[in-house]
């Protein structure tokens, strides 16, 4: 009877012990995923950025890919000045989707990258490609419609902004995407900037009553 109990005894410790470790082990496998999804949800609603300035301009992009003046009766040309949201990590724009919706149709853009001098920059008073126009602090927007452009403008490098004080331009062609998307008065348009992590700013905007060709407006 006594060697009986020791056997049945030391079979219990030994089905314990191993129940108890593959508690522990499933403990620290929860644990892990638990942070992790707390840190991919953190990521979310923290790495994001702001959106503070919206202008449009009655200027198209050309087969060519230089920026031109000519039929662009509607807004084509939009521009979005952004920040990075206090207490986000450094975001990296070039891996950022930006989402339009405009006039009914809708497209989802990526960064276009550095694709030459015949490809039109954006900036203060920058509206030219290959024939003329500083663009050497620009990233650029082809005309594959989607697609857009970065330009560092306050202490941002190479697109990232690493501070809450850098400042870069997204920009776009409406009529890249389509020539019906372009903004005639009136017309609102929907735009959605999603950061690597998830982190998302949405703004909506309307056209001005009046528009002439070539010129820029705040939506």
């Amino acid at each position: 009877m006594g060697i009986g109990t020791l056997i049945v005894f030391i079979a219990m410790v030994l089905v314990a012990a191993i129940a108890a470790g593959v508690l522990i082990n499933t403990a620290g496998l929860l644990q892990s995923q638990a942070e992790a999804t707390g840190e991919e949800s953190s990521a979310q609603v923290v790495d994001r950025v702001q959106i503070s300035t919206v202008t449009g301009s009655t200027i198209n992009q050309s087969d060519e890919g230089d920026a031109t003046v000519e039929d662009a009766e509607n807004v084509s040309l939009v521009e979005l000045t952004v920040f990075r949201s206090p207490g986000a990590d450094d975001i990296d724009l070039t891996n950022s989707i930006i989402e339009v919706f405009a006039n009914g149709q809708s497209d989802t853009l990526t960064f276009a990258g550095d694709s030459g001098d015949d490809i039109v920059a954006s900036g203060d008073d920058i509206r030219e490609g290959s024939d003329g126009g500083d663009i050497d602090d620009a990233n650029f927007t082809d005309e594959d419609g989607s697609t857009f452009g970065i330009q560092d403008i306050q202490d941002a490098e190479d697109g990232a902004l690493s501070d809450t004080s850098d400042r870069a331009s997204l920009f776009f062609f409406l009529n890249n995407i389509d020539d019906e998307a372009t903004l005639e008065s009136g017309d609102t348009i929907s735009i959605t900037v999603t950061t690597s992590s998830g982190g998302t700013a949405f703004v909506e905007k309307r056209a001005p009553s009046s528009l002439e060709d070539g010129e820029t407006y705040r939506l």
